[in-house]
């Protein structure tokens, strides 16, 4: 099987009654729209760099508990430089 084959871009959610399958880019579209209800009229900036810091904090501490902690493997997975992903991981804390 190839790497290809192992990488799904739809994920699981669990419901009570069903399980479905979502694509990622629905569920960052449902919660856009939700926190866009939840601004009820007020006024956000910086929105691409709110939702970059959002996601690159959970990304990566996921991203390394599936890579069982290994730095190599979890930039080649992320398509990054090692020395960007140590970076990013010493910004959010998670390079114990």
């Amino acid at each position: 099987m190839t790497e290809a084959a192992l990488v799904d871009p739809a994920i699981t959610q669990l419901h009570p009654q069903q399980e479905t399958r979502k694509p990622l880019r629905n569920c960052v579209e449902d919660a856009m729209q939700g926190y866009f209800k939840q601004l009820e009229g007020h006024v956000t900036n910086d929105l691409y760099q709110m939702v970059l810091n959002e996601i690159e904090e959970p990304l990566f501490r996921t991203v390394l508990e599936y890579t069982k902690g290994n730095q190599s493997k979890a930039s080649e997975l992320l398509g990054i430089n090692r020395g960007t992903l140590r970076k990013k991981l010493k910004m959010y804390g998670l390079n114990d």
